[in-house]
């Protein structure tokens, strides 16, 4: 009995192996049997369901030519998310679904959406991601090493704390918030009065969680997957100062690895995981109830929103920030924003 199974085991490993063998020959010269997807959330928000959205999409719709393999937590670049552009540059990593604010290093016309208070609303993201100034973007993308494909979202940054609610920039006064690797952010709260404290995403809640840092901002679906209410994070303003898109992308000699029907497969691909990507950030967001606002609330979070005339005074503080940032990035890209934004529908 035990040499029967041996054997029938054996003849089950052989015809395994000879499947795979045969699976890699088939693939077309030039490909690879896995491609490497870096992403800094997983697939729990937004953020990494789109990267698995688009893996699957490719996977289906070549036939399993292009295998991709997700990398959540900026695993392949250690956790450091301001490495992954120039990763992706190197060939390290394959594929990516990364933010503006991560890649603003790299790529200055990124810097455009952490500029305080440009946005007001979605439709204001809109305007500049689907239009001429998106173009403008996805060039420079181009021009510093990478292929961008298509856009996705990560969602409005709001803020919060420990502490106390937020109305006023005097209320951030001395409280360390943590943000992200960008001196953009570091100049918008050191002019709040903020002590911004720069680490990545993976020391953030710990931090939060000891008392290291009072605060941090991030979209509201990261807040709720993320459950930052149980790491002290009992104060939340919704400020709506930053919009964060994110950026499909490909590495340059993949890209060229893949026959032409295969690149418009994975284009159309980006394309339709970014669509799916942006409805799921927004979702409980841009309802007339933001369901996303009561699920927070029912928490034990305080949700304060900023009026009109609140809003106006961290502008004004932020102003100074603006203008430095302007002369950075490029006027003449900030001024079609600004442009693209007043005429939006």
């Amino acid at each position: 009995m035990k040499r029967t199974f041996l054997k029938f085991t054996l003849a089950a490993c052989a015809l395994a192996a000879a499947g795979v063998a045969s699976a890699q020959t088939a693939l077309p010269p030039g490909y690879k049997a896995e491609y490497r997807m870096s992403l800094v959330l997983g697939t729990a928000f937004p953020w990494g369901k789109g990267g698995e959205i688009w893996a699957n999409l490719v996977r289906e719709r070549t036939q399993g030519r292009i295998n991709i393999k997700l990398y959540p937590g900026t695993s392949l670049v250690a956790g450091d998310q301001t490495r992954e552009f120039p990763a992706i540059r190197q060939g390290v990593i394959d594929l990516a679904v990364g933010s503006t604010i991560n890649w603003s290093p790299q790529v200055k016309q990124l810097n455009l959406f952490s500029m305080p208070f440009l946005m007001p609303d979605h439709a204001a993201l809109d305007a500049l991601t689907q239009g001429a100034v998106g173009q403008q973007i996805f060039q420079a993308i181009d021009r510093a090493g990478a292929l961008p494909l298509a856009w996705g979202e990560n969602g409005t940054r709001e803020i919060s704390n420990s502490k106390k609610p937020i109305h006023t920039p005097a209320d951030l006064k001395g409280m360390k918030i943590r943000v992200v690797g960008s001196p953009l952010f570091l100049d918008t709260f050191t002019a709040l009065g903020a002590n911004p404290t720069q680490m990545s995403w993976a020391d953030a809640q710990p931090a939060l969680a000891s008392g290291a840092v009072d605060g941090q901002e991030n979209p509201l679906s990261i807040f709720t997957a993320a459950k930052l209410h149980t790491v002290g994070q009992k104060h939340l303003t919704l400020w709506g100062y930053v919009a964060d898109p994110l950026i499909f992308v490909v590495n340059k000699d993949v890209w060229k690895s893949w026959t032409p029907a295969d690149q418009a497969i994975v284009r159309q691909a980006a394309i339709d995981a970014g669509k799916q990507q942006i409805a799921i950030a927004r979702k409980g967001v841009v309802e007339a109830d933001q369901p996303l606002l009561k699920e927070i609330g029912a928490l034990g979070v305080t949700v304060t929103k900023l009026t009109p005339a609140e809003r106006e005074a961290f502008v004004k503080a932020t102003r100074p920030v603006y203008d430095k940032w302007k002369k950075q990035i490029g006027s003449d890209l900030v001024d079609a924003a600004e442009k693209a934004i007043a005429a939006r529908k």
